[in-house]
């Protein structure tokens, strides 16, 4: 017999913690909600908060075995995917030359390379009325000096999303690219390893609690973006009329 079925990748903590924790207070008809993350102890803490059954998958789904691993049991216990939510990332603030190589390329393994294997993995298991929901930023509407590598891993999860969604249409499988600005989770604890974000955009912090509950409104709702809060919608404007080499530059004159 199939089972419906949930999967949210980067679930130990932050927004992919929160995508958890609001499906498994709201979304119904759901036999399983699988928690994928690299530390298995703090995914087994948050399924001890979860009524739905849950499994805690420990896995590095940036090892092409790992993705195996997941797409055989996908395939053995014969599961119908109802919602994917790609929310594993991570960032490092600092210029190009200054952070360490395994950093970027990590970024660009985690961040992509990760997050395309895990949604072709899962959409041969997916079918009408499915949703996917993919983690970008608000990084991704422009080019960003001394955070060049994120945003250009997140510039690339917003397009794969939209084009992707174009794709599914016509299985009415819908994709929400979700592009928040700076949200208040451990993120900058990686993110400020080797620099400091701007003043500014911290300014504009926002919680996990409100971008996911927005995100799964926009996912709900079939929008293509997700955006929270009304100054980063007013970045998005800007970025669409202004040049993107001005507000590049401005950027890396706000930086110093």
């Amino acid at each position: 017999m199939s089972k419906n079925i949930v999967i949210i990748t980067g679930a130990s903590s932050g927004i992919g913690m929160e995508f958890a924790l609001q499906i498994d207070a709201h979304l119904r008809k759901t036999d399983e909600i699988w928690l994928i993350a690299r530390d298995r102890q703090k995914l087994k803490t948050l399924a001890g908060q979860m009524r739905n059954n849950i499994r805690v998958l420990s896995m590095d789904i940036t090892v092409p075995a790992q993705i195996d691993r997941l797409r055989d049991m996908l395939r053995d216990e014969r599961c119908h995917i109802r919602m994917l939510v790609n929310s594993a990332g991570y960032g490092m603030i600092g210029d190009v030359v200054e952070l360490k190589l395994q950093e970027q390329t990590g970024m660009v393994r985690l961040n992509c390379e990760a997050l395309t294997a895990v949604t072709r993995c899962c959409l041969p298991y997916m079918s009408r009325g499915a949703r996917i929901i993919q983690m970008a930023s608000s990084a991704s509407f422009v080019a960003q000096p001394g955070f060049a590598v994120y945003a250009a891993t997140k510039a690339y999860v917003d397009s794969f999303s939209l084009a992707l969604r174009e794709e599914l249409k016509s299985r009415d499988i819908y994709v929400t690219s979700v592009c928040p600005g700076p949200v208040d989770t451990p993120f900058f604890d990686i993110a400020e390893r080797h620099g400091s974000t701007l003043s500014v955009k911290k300014l504009t912090l926002v919680t996990p609690e409100r971008v996911v509950t927005k995100a799964l409104r926009d996912a709900c709702e079939k929008r293509t973006r997700s955006v929270c809060s009304l100054p980063i919608q007013a970045f998005e404007v800007l970025c669409k009329v202004v040049p993107h080499p001005l507000i590049t530059a401005a950027i890396r004159k706000l930086k110093g």
